[in-house]
């Protein structure tokens, strides 16, 4: 670390003492993660052993609107030490933990329990840590690698079991962490043949391998690794800590593991970045563009380029699982664009940018006026530049998004960026990879609007084409995906998993229905959802989610239009919705009074309405609406008639 880069640490340690002495660190907590920014190691264990001595309850009456995580962590043995790390984890990216520790060793009695305080805590997450003496507990000398093997299979199981439990009796949307488990010299060398010593490592890879396969973040069930993190130096277990302490797991095995927590709570809700602004001259390329020209800066045709052209690849990777890369640069815009395209050893180009800035104006500047292009907020931005300078101007100048710091070594560059997993989801879908096209497509649409003498016209010339029907199994992954990260059109705010969408998919009484919309500029895939169920009362809509990406468009309003004269072809008595405010979504407080529906009841962030069908909002003319809601031949409509709902 540099010698600033120490300085701005002490600086930000001391801040948080003295915070804590003076008894405003609850009151300061919306300013916690910028500090912990700054902190890494020692520090942040520290800073995490502050934090954790707050009382939620006091943040949450200073802060009301600060978003929490419920965990409950449980495990093999004592966990105790994994607390703070959390705390301060968290706290990073701007969350409030809400913390249950249960006692040590007993997390097979926690997990099966439905009874249990576990279960009780109501977690969004429960952290089931597995230990390194986890198998090792039951195996007795002397033994051979098969009967190892034996009591793997009996732990997965277990485990299988436990996860089961999990679903059946914690809260929708909850997930249960696991994770692999450390394979320790001290057994693995208790075998002194060399040929029983590599099966019992590759009985244990296999478990590992067990493990892992039961991941599945979607529907309730998340596996994190470990091996990256011992492969990368940190010891597994502590052998004093261990014996006399039952605290099998080091500190730092601790700290990494609750760094990968941290990423996976982020990536639950929904809140991965989206974009990845670059800085070019010693980011991108080694070099200065303005001093050595758009044909001299080096691409890989060298030992320290080549290092450049690691991290551009590392950078190509992310972009082909729907990360979007934009260009801010302190440069001339016209040797920018010669400078993507000179070198034919260059993976990256123009095209692949969906935003590229070149001026000499600020980066902090810059970065709004690339998310205002792109329609996402700039906290959505993740910034990484060599420049101590710049990644404090935007740091101070664009709060929430994420700044990496870059340093003088390339090779370094990747490990820098991939370092807090700030475009981690918890699966890549299809859309996903197809996002940068669908940004390109945005920015036809955006020059066809320039050109349409009104917005009415710019609406009638797209040509949108909009297909309601029930979610395809196929489309539940997509559907998931929008009920975690959509904010401003999430008419309640409820989080559904994969697992909650097929479940509802099944039952006779609701309704899921896929949102497709394209235009002449392309597909735009699945981009809402529909929730509903009938009942005596009529149909009620449990909630509608439609991507911020196509609002605007009519997309929404033709869906309901569609769904109102559908129940009244079905001879219902009305249709009841409801709205309830979360952080995001006021804007759409009006979305249902708007198409007819009257206020039955309001409370305290929260309405219902009703629709007695009388008078019906008409299907804007500007779409193209194809509505099933079921497994029928669709109809094509300007007011849509299903026979059935």
């Amino acid at each position: 670390m540099s010698a600033r880069g120490e300085a701005q640490q002490e600086e930000a340690r001391q801040e948080l003492r003295a915070l804590h002495a003076a008894g405003r660190l609850a009151g300061a907590y919306p300013a916690v993660p910028a500090l912990l920014a700054r902190l890494d190691g020692d520090a942040l264990d520290h800073a995490g052993r502050l934090l954790a001595r707050l009382d939620p309850v006091d943040v949450l009456a200073a802060h009301p609107s600060t978003p929490t995580v419920r965990m409950a962590v449980t495990g093999r043995s004592s966990t105790a030490g994994l607390l703070p790390a959390l705390t301060a984890e968290l706290a990073r990216h701007g969350l409030l933990l809400i913390p249950y520790a249960a006692g040590s060793g007993g997390y097979v009695q926690d997990l099966a329990d439905p009874a249990s305080e576990l279960y009780a805590h109501r977690p969004d997450l429960t952290l089931c840590v597995l230990d390194p003496l986890t198998v090792w507990d039951r195996v007795r000398p002397p033994w051979q690698p098969y009967e190892v093997a034996l009591e793997a299979e009996r732990q997965r199981l277990l485990l299988a079991e436990l996860a089961a439990t999990h679903a059946a009796h914690a809260p929708d949307a909850s997930t249960l962490v696991l994770n692999t488990v450390p394979l320790l010299r001290r057994f693995t060398h208790q075998l002194t043949g060399l040929a029983q010593r590599a099966e019992l490592g590759a009985i244990w890879r296999e478990f590992n391998a067990d493990l892992l396969r039961m991941s599945d973040p979607a529907a309730g069930v998340a596996v994190l690794d470990l091996e990256p993190l011992t492969a990368a130096g940190v010891r597994a277990d502590d052998p004093r800590l261990g014996a006399y302490a039952d605290a099998h797991c080091t500190a730092e095995l601790l700290a990494g593991y609750a760094h990968e927590a941290g990423h996976l709570a982020r990536a639950l809700r929904g809140d991965a970045k989206k974009c990845l602004v670059l800085d070019l001259d010693g980011t991108l390329w080694d070099g200065v563009l303005a001093e050595d020209g758009p044909e001299r800066v080096r691409g890989a045709d060298s030992l320290r380029a080549g290092a450049y052209g690691l991290f551009r690849r590392t950078i190509e990777q992310l972009a082909s699982q729907g990360v979007l890369l934009a260009v801010c640069s302190k440069n001339d815009p016209g040797p920018v664009a010669r400078a993507l395209a000179a070198h034919p050893d260059w993976p990256l180009s123009s095209d692949d940018f969906v935003a590229v800035v070149a001026d000499w104006g600020s980066k902090a500047e810059g970065i709004h006026k690339i998310a205002a292009g792109l329609g996402i907020p700039a906290s959505a931005v993740v910034f990484a530049d060599d420049s101590a300078f710049e990644r404090e101007a935007v740091r101070a100048g664009v709060p929430g998004a994420a700044v990496v710091p870059l340093d003088d070594e390339p090779a370094r560059h990747a490990e820098h960026l991939l370092a807090d997993g700030w475009f981690d989801v918890p699966s890549v879908t299809e859309e996903d990879r197809g996002r940068a096209a669908r940004y390109r497509e945005r920015e036809q649409r955006d020059r066809r609007r320039a050109q349409a003498k009104d917005y009415r016209s710019f609406l009638h010339g797209l040509g949108i084409e909009v297909d309601v029907g029930p979610a395809g199994s196929h489309e539940t992954a997509r559907i998931a995906q929008l009920s975690l990260r959509t904010n401003r059109f999430n008419l309640t705010g409820a989080r559904l998993t994969s697992t909650r969408i097929r479940s509802l998919a099944q039952d006779p009484d609701a309704l899921v229905l896929a949102v497709r919309a394209a235009d002449r500029f392309g597909d735009d895939g699945v981009v809402g959802a529909v929730f509903a169920r009938r009942d005596g009362a009529g149909l009620r809509l449990e909630n509608m989610v439609v991507s911020c990406r196509v609002l605007g468009r009519g997309i929404e309003d033709a869906v309901l239009a569609g769904l109102l004269d559908a129940a009244r072809a079905a001879a219902l008595p009305a249709v009841h919705a409801r709205w309830r405010q979360t952080a995001a979504n006021e804007a759409q407080r009006a979305y249902y009074p708007a198409h007819g529906f009257e206020t039955i009841v309001e409370t305290d962030g929260e309405i219902c309405y009703r629709h007695d069908l009388e008078q019906l909002p008409p299907v804007p003319t500007h779409v193209r609406l194809r509505l099933r809601l079921a497994d029928t031949t669709a109809q094509e409509v300007e007011s849509c008639t299903p026979s059935s709902i």
